[in-house]
């Protein structure tokens, strides 16, 4: 098989374990099947903006023109820290994108991908958000009406407990083992009056476990990357995340939307 085109983040189904397609060109390629074969990816120096299609010669905020990620609201630092939102500034790059992404209902979420870290995500995007992370538990607690009341809700919460993913651990299958559901009853005591100020609804889901199709983790890990490495070759031993673990290191298909590829396998 060989197939050539500007790619995109891979897609998910949860299933067990999750299902993987790869986005190139007009391709959806089904990644799961070259699960222990040898592939070959070879970078030929093209990138495309993914919003405007255009050439350019570096990618910003994982596939956009420079000018791109100066203008579109996707690329705002407001979607990094939700909590500093400024759509009532009237300054919002994109009010129509911003009205259908930003108020609409989010989730606010446990989920172990190494360690025990709060989270928020459009409650459109679950399960999405957590297979991308790499999440092996996940557990959805609250549910708002909006992303700003979402990130504020985090913000606070994030002084006890992490927000952020240790990816090296996640790719190493190094996950503590952490009782979730405990950990959300500690949450709801501890800022019961927040939650009531931001008229937040308690969720009482089940624990969503997450399997991906990795037949052995690396012990260490390298980053691979198109930049300094055109051609990537080497056995695939599964996908974590938006990563491949290749036999010879681990790649960030995220990182590279937008790049010209050209898969072999």
């Amino acid at each position: 098989m060989k197939v050539s085109g500007n790619i995109l983040k891979m897609k998910t189904t949860l299933s067990n374990p999750v299902k993987y397609e790869l986005p190139i060109g007009d391709e959806l390629v089904d990644m799961n099947a070259f699960i222990g074969k040898k592939i070959k990816l070879t970078f030929d120096g093209q990138i495309n903006c993914i919003s405007t299609g255009e050439k350019i010669s570096k990618s910003y905020n994982q596939g956009y023109s420079f000018r791109a990620s100066q203008k579109l609201a996707a690329c705002d630092i407001c979607i990094v820290k939700p909590e500093l939102c400024h759509f009532a500034d009237g300054t919002c790059r994109e009010p129509e994108w911003g009205e259908k992404n930003c108020f609409a209902p989010h989730i606010v979420y446990l989920s172990v991908s190494s360690h025990l870290k709060i989270g928020i995500t459009r409650e459109s995007q679950v399960p999405t958000r957590w297979m991308d992370q790499g999440a092996s538990f996940a557990l959805p607690i609250l549910k708002v009406n909006d992303r700003l009341t979402s990130g504020l809700i985090e913000k606070e919460i994030a002084k006890t407990m992490s927000d952020k993913t240790n990816w090296r651990k996640m790719l190493q299958n190094d996950v503590q083992e952490v009782d979730l559901e405990q950990a959300r009853e500690d949450i709801f005591e501890e800022f019961a009056d927040l939650l009531d100020d931001f008229d937040a609804d308690d969720l009482d889901e089940e624990i969503i476990t997450i399997n991906y199709p990795v037949t052995e983790y690396p012990e260490k890990i390298k980053s691979l990357g198109f930049d300094k490495l055109p051609t990537i070759e080497g056995t695939l031993n599964g996908i974590k995340g938006q990563y491949l673990i290749l036999d010879c290191g681990v790649l960030n298909m995220r990182k590279h939307q937008g790049y010209f590829i050209t898969i072999e396998a």
